[in-house]
Order: C-alpha cells, then structure tokens, then sequence
C-alpha cells in the first residue's frame, strides 16, 4: 500500500502545513462522494491537489443514502434514458473492476398485482433495463416469477392479490466506506487530503481564483491554501460556498429529504431484498447483513443542513407503504434505527415537487478557475467528478475508469488466502472474511494490528462483526479524530444497533485516545457528546422504543 494512502490522524499537523505551505494546482471542498472523486480524478491526472471537509469525510449524504449502486429502474418511467445508461455502466464498472471488494450483486423482487397490465409493462422496463446495461454484465438478468416462486423467495409478502413477481439485480455499497476508500486512493496519488477544515473565503484576483482562506476547527487555526482553480463539491451547501466567493451561482440547489429505517433481518422474511412502487416514488427493502434497510421518502426539506430530522410522518409513511405488500405487518417496536439525508437537487421551479428534478449534474463556472457541480447519484460520482474537473483543468484526460480503488487490486488471492491468513493471525477464518469484505487486500493491514496487539483482535461489540482494531485503523489510517466519526461511519454500529454503539462508547474513545494522547478529560467529553447525541436521536421513535434513531 502506498505510504500517501495513509491518513493518520496523528499526522493532522504535518497536513496542515502542506495546506499552508505548498501551492495546488487544484482545490476541492467537500469531503462527500463527489468531492473525494473530484480530488482522486485530477490527482490522477499528474495534479497537486488539496481536498478540505468542514466535518468528516462523508459525513452528509455521503453516509445517509440508500447504500446502493443502481441504474434506477425508476427513472425509465421519467424517461430519464442518459441518466440510466451511464448508472448502469458505472455500476458494472464498479462491481467488476474498480471496487470489486465494495460494491456487490443484489437481488430485487419486483411484486406484480396486476397480472394482464403490470407483468407486461414492468417486463418490458427490465428488458430495457438489460438491453442498455450490455452483454458483457456481472449480474444476472432479470426473471419472471410466478406468485408461488415469488413467496419462496419472500416469505413475507403477503399472498393477497399478489400475480407473481419480476427479479432482477443491483449493487449495493456501504457509501460512507465507500467514500473514504475513494479518498485514501487520491492522497495515494498524491493528494493532500483534511478534515474538519472549513473554507471561510475563496480568494480571487482580476484573472480568476487564487485559492481560499480556511479554518482548522480543531485548533482555530486560519490557514490561507494558494491553488489555480478550485472545485465546490459541497453538496446542500453549495450555496453558501458560492456567498464566500462573492459571485451568483449559475443554479439553486434543492434538498429532497431522503428517510430510511433499519429493522431486524427476522422482522422480514425474505432472500432477497425488494422494491415497490408507492404514490410518491419507490419503496426498497435492502438486506443489510442481519437488518434490512427500508425506504426512502422524497420530500422538500428547508431546516438544519447538518443534521436533516426524521419525524414522525416519515416512519409512519414507510410503515404503510411496507404493510401494503407484507403478511406479518412491521410496527414501530421493530425499527431499530431512523437516518435522513439530503439530496442536492438541482432547483427547477419552486412549485415542482422534488421526485420530479432530475437526477443528472449540472456543472457552473461562474468565473475563470472556480467551478461547482450539483445533482447526480452516488452511482454516477466518478462521471461527476470527471466532469466537473473537465469544467477547469485543460490537459490531461480522465483515467478513473481504469484505476482500481485501494483493496481492489489483488483482492482474488487474498480470499483465497483466507485460511491460511486465519492461521497466520490466530483468528477465525469469519474474521478474516469480514475484513475482506470491508478493506479488500488491505484487510491484512487491520491484522497486523492485532498482531501487535492482540487485546484488539476481540469483538467491539456482542453479535456484531467489528474488530476492536478496527477502531484503531480508523484513527491510524482513516484520519478518524472523534468517536462520532468512527461509530456513525468508520463502523456503523449507531445505525445497526439498538442501543447505537452507547454501549461500546467508552471502549471506542479509550482505544482513540491511547492513539491520539486524550486525558481523561478529553475521553470523558467525547463520551459524553456522543451518548448526549444518541440520547437526543431516541426520543425520534417515541417513549419506551426499544429502538435508537440515527443520521449517519
């Protein structure tokens, strides 16, 4: 592994000086999915690059999506043909070349209640579906299912009215994993990469844009980045980017509220995961190791960018819209997490409800060297990031589509070594297999840390796959600086436990704070923060749930 892909967190400082001292030839702000493959495009390109994140990287929507990696089967029915063909190809680019150890095959059942009208046009919708993906796939193409085979695979669809059913595949991904892989493979090539660092200005002269003044939240630190052009990939907060440029935007981003609940894998029978078509939009029911993960809404969202809430009409809306379908119905009791992210829609009119934006970029140059991107899916972030760099950088072309990202190369051996590195390490071959799935090739790298240590070898939490090590890579190699960032996205056990990781909180900072030298103190106010934040996310799913909500 190259030494750059190493972000450690105890090397904060020595980033912070490249910030102040080095000039760019690029800048990106925002640490999300686009913003990490903006800095990994033009890294790649032969660029010196910086990349600045005001909290986290992914921690917007970047770690509150759906987790999939899809063509969008519903965006046909928009006629949204383009924005299709280029998801699907990017998600077999992913499955097969790129990221192979991140991004995986998952099946959908596609309920039919009306047999003479609803087979024949969802059929034909599939068709299109796999005629546009190609030939050469890495997933299976759809079938058609009779009402019988459709209750073997989902058990838990309830038998009325239900005509059969329509399979087909997708991808699926932990994006805030995702996201962080992304990024480590930029400053692999070279980029500088530091979070919790804020733009407070972007600086200009008569010819364009001569870098930005930024904020280290850490220490209060302003630090002034000197850099030709600069790239806005802020996501919902694009706008406010714009203000700190003093120039008008060429677009209005729009924030669609996306919710989704967790609920037990035994609160919903089925081999596969689903997906129904509501009023507003499409209900997904997406297996998520022993949970399943079910929504989205699609609603107009004006309050808190930071933390988008999920309120009462929300659980409630997706309750309904799976207790449509389902023959043992789902009741609050069984919801173990509640997360919300924001969309950055491109803005059409105000009266036009959010469902009907498109979901393709668009990209601004409102002045020489200083460019923006808003819209697109997670699916698409490598196009959008290629694009948006184009919009700037005169020279070299983009060549993300032929670099495997971090884990990636090698990844055929290492699980096929999978026994014998269980041998090598003292752990079970299920460990080894988690990691795998988790750091691809790199997985080794988690393990010489429990040969180091072998106190971290042991489980972080009862029933959950995560190594205490884990904790200790995020901080050594993931620039993780706080609890929050290692339990709502290095590991995600806020949302896919019912007590959201408060249980472990005191184990987490304890190992964080041996690394990055907390007192006591500093440990004490880390926990604190964190289980004053689970206690406030609770109250979302009522009094005497069992469960926890989350945003991350």
């Amino acid at each position: 592994m190259p030494t750059n892909a190493v972000l450690d967190a105890r090397s904060r400082g020595t980033t912070l000086e490249r910030l102040a001292t080095q000039r760019f030839d690029l800048l990106v702000i925002g640490g999300g999915i686009t913003g990490a493959g903006a800095a990994l495009d033009a890294a790649s390109r032969g660029l010196r690059v910086a990349l600045v994140e005001a909290r986290d990287l992914a921690s917007g929507t970047s770690s509150r999506s759906s987790k999939l990696i899809h063509g969008g089967l519903r965006y046909l029915e928009q006629f949204d043909f383009k924005l299709v063909y280029e998801a699907l190809r990017e998600r077999d680019l992913l499955v097969s070349k790129l990221a192979p150890h991140l991004v995986k095959p998952v099946s959908f059942l596609y309920p039919l209640y009306k047999k003479v009208v609803e087979r024949p046009y969802v059929g034909a919708g599939l068709v299109l579906y796999d005629a546009m993906e190609g030939t050469k796939r890495p997933v299976p193409f759809h079938r058609h299912l009779t009402a019988k085979s459709a209750l073997k695979v989902a058990p838990a669809l309830s038998p009325d009215r239900l005509a059969g059913a329509m399979r087909y595949y997708d991808a699926q991904v932990d994006d805030a994993r995702y996201t962080l892989t992304v990024a480590r493979t930029a400053a692999a090539h070279g980029a500088v990469i530091a979070t919790r660092v804020s733009a407070v200005s972007v600086s200009r002269s008569d010819s364009g844009v001569t870098g930005a003044r930024v904020r280290d939240s850490e220490t209060g630190r302003e630090i002034s980045v000197s850099a030709s052009r600069v790239v806005v990939c802020a996501g919902v907060w694009t706008d406010q980017v714009y203000e700190l440029a003093g120039v008008p935007a060429g677009y209005q981003v729009r924030m669609s509220k996306g919710v989704h609940i967790v609920v037990p894998r035994e609160a919903i029978r089925a081999d596969s995961g689903m997906i129904l078509k509501t009023e507003k939009s499409v209900l997904f029911f997406i297996p998520w190791g022993d949970r399943w993960i079910v929504g989205t809404t699609d609603t107009d969202w004006s309050g808190d960018r930071a933390e988008p809430a999920p309120d009462d009409a929300d659980i409630d809306y997706i309750l309904a819209c799976a207790n449509r379908v389902l023959a043992r119905r789902l009741a609050r009791s069984d919801v173990i997490a509640v997360y919300a992210g924001l969309r950055p829609l491109v803005a059409a009119a105000s009266e036009k409800p959010t469902t009907k934006l498109s979901r393709e970029h668009v990209v601004d140059v409102p002045v020489p060297g200083l460019a923006s991107i808003a819209g697109g899916k997670f699916t698409t972030y490598r196009l959008m990031a290629r694009d948006v760099v184009d919009a700037v950088v005169d020279g070299p072309e983009s060549v993300t589509d032929r670099m495997p990202l971090l884990g990636a190369d090698g990844l055929a051996a290492v699980k096929a070594a999978a026994g014998r590195l269980a041998e090598d390490y003292g752990v079970s071959r299920a460990t080894v297999e988690h990691l795998i799935g988790r750091y691809g090739s790199l997985a080794a790298d988690v393990l010489d840390l429990v040969r180091d240590d072998p106190s971290l070898g042991r489980a972080l939490a009862d029933g959950r796959p995560y190594l205490r090590a884990e904790v200790a890579y995020a901080v050594t190699h993931e620039c993780a600086l706080h609890v929050d960032d290692v339990l709502l996205r290095r590991i995600r056990l806020f949302m896919e436990s019912a007590d959201s990781g408060a249980d472990v909180v005191a184990d987490v900072a304890a190992i964080m704070g041996k690394l990055l030298g907390w007192s006591r103190r500093n440990r004490a106010a880390e926990i604190a923060r964190y289980l004053d934040f689970v206690a406030a996310e609770h109250a979302v799913l009522g009094n005497g749930s069992r469960a926890a909500a989350a945003t991350g």
